[in-house]
């Protein structure tokens, strides 16, 4: 991938499809183009190594990928969307980092062999692409939730657990597991039930960071965050899914 300033502003000067034409995809999808024009709204890109996408190279359980975006040596991120071209569903995650790192860790569900890609936007509206290739035998986005086999898994929906981490400098790491099913649609019977976003907030009120979650996140999502700011006071975690169910969460350090 590069990240070359002169490429950047020759893409800058062309058309969406010019720049296309322009610049290979490092991971030769047949799909980019598409996802250029679906996820980034044919908006200027570039392909970026700043941007790290860290999973394995093999899905051995296609229903629960790790996967872990990481954004180092760019400033004024407001949005990365995290997405995989061979998907059924593409897009499976949007993060806002307002007060927060540009980092997000988490699991999803893969259907077949298929690049996995962050595109995080800068200041300027520039998107900066990075990603990596993913093998996999496929069918976790057409499995059904193995939650839904505990008779009590409507009881628990939303309920959250957490567990922070305080570094010497008061900046902290922010663990969150939600119990929800996450279905996508995709399996026979089972319309689509899944969280929709969530915000967490700090003591005074400060919006820190919102994601937007998609079908493709694993069941029972756990997500992992740096934060920037003082991590000793509480956070409020508060959300909601596509049937309306809320989140409403108080997290002490």
């Amino acid at each position: 991938m590069s990240k070359l300033p002169g490429i950047l502003l020759l893409i800058m000067g062309l058309s969406s499809v010019q720049a296309a034409e322009l610049v290979a995809d490092p991971l030769n999808s047949p799909s980019w183009n598409e996802m250029h024009q679906r996820m980034l709204n044919s908006e200027t890109y570039v392909f970026d190594d700043r941007v790290s996408v860290s999973l394995p190279v093999l899905a051995e359980d296609p229903m629960n990928v790790p996967v872990s975006v990481r954004v180092e040596g760019l400033q004024g991120i407001d949005r990365i969307v995290v997405f995989a071209d061979l998907n059924p569903i593409q897009k499976v995650l949007v993060f806002e980092p307002l007060h927060i790192n540009p980092s997000i860790a988490f699991r999803f569900k893969v259907e077949q062999s298929t690049p996995v890609r962050a595109a995080a936007r800068t200041a300027d509206g520039v998107w900066h692409v990075g990603g990596q290739w993913l093998e996999a035998a496929g069918g976790g986005c057409t499995a059904p939730s193995m939650g839904r086999v505990a008779d009590n898994w409507q009881e628990t929906l939303m309920d959250v657990s957490s567990r922070n981490w305080v570094n010497d400098d008061k900046s902290g790491r922010l663990r969150l597991r939600i119990k929800h099913p996450m279905d996508t649609g995709l399996a026979d019977g089972i319309p689509e039930f899944y969280i929709e976003h969530f915000e967490i907030i700090d003591a005074a009120e400060i919006l820190l960071a919102r994601v937007e979650t998609y079908q493709p996140v694993s069941e029972n999502p756990v997500f992992t965050m740096d934060y920037l700011q003082d991590a000793t006071t509480p956070f409020r975690l508060q959300g909601s899914d596509n049937n309306g169910n809320r989140l409403n969460t108080l997290i002490l350090k």
